[in-house]
């Protein structure tokens, strides 16, 4: 799932993905937020649409790219009820509730209060889908992707770390992963920090054959 792509992906077809979903088959009507073309909840909602709900869909592995805590962070959307959804045009009227781009870049302080509120809003979009179509199944893995601009961080000297976490309603799933010294919650604090390959390595070894 990429809604931020708007042109073929040649790295889709590289790692092997049996469908991509960008902007250009997402079926989105309504407007943008800022950079992102969709909220995070409507391209949750399509993937549970198109993929996850599926009569007699076996397990699915997706790797979703959320767009919605992309700068420059105004307007930002809010969750509403998954039922309301439908090709996106409810977002018509739910921007005009939001802060305009213009209207929160006048002041630094309203830029980094934003910048939280739409990661905020992403945390909860996917809080909001696991609680919603969540089974016991259901393994979610939160990954940031970068840090953000030096407005946010504070300069340019800010760590390339990232908050990750896992989610999972079966705790035979976090079993699994007890000895790695991470702490419970989605809140991130103090824990172990690994390079990306380390952590994928370590997944496979506790959740492989």
């Amino acid at each position: 799932m990429e809604p931020g792509n708007d042109r073929p992906w040649a790295e889709g077809a590289f790692y092997g993905y049996d469908q991509v979903f960008d902007q250009r088959n997402l079926g989105y009507k309504g407007p943008k937020f800022g950079w992102s073309s969709m909220p995070d909840q409507y391209t949750l909602s399509m993937f549970q649409r198109e993929e996850a709900a599926k009569a007699g869909r076996g397990p699915v592995a997706t790797e979703m790219t959320l767009t919605s805590s992309h700068s420059p962070w105004a307007p930002v959307p809010r969750v509403i009820d998954w039922n309301g959804i439908g090709d996106g045009s409810v977002y018509n009227s739910i921007i005009k509730e939001s802060p305009t781009t213009e209207d929160v870049w006048k002041d630094p302080d309203k830029v980094r209060a934003s910048y939280r509120r739409t990661v905020e809003y992403s945390v909860n979009s996917l809080v909001s889908y696991a609680e919603t179509f969540g089974n016991d199944n259901l393994v979610l893995i939160f990954l940031g992707d970068h840090q953000p601009a030096p407005i946010i961080t504070g300069g340019e000297n800010a760590s390339y770390d990232v908050p990750i976490t896992i989610v999972a309603k079966d705790p035979a799933v976090l079993d699994r992963i007890s000895s790695w010294g991470w702490n419970p919650g989605i809140r991130p604090t103090t824990a172990p920090v690994w390079r990306m390959d380390a952590f994928r390595d370590k997944f496979f070894t506790a959740f492989g054959s």
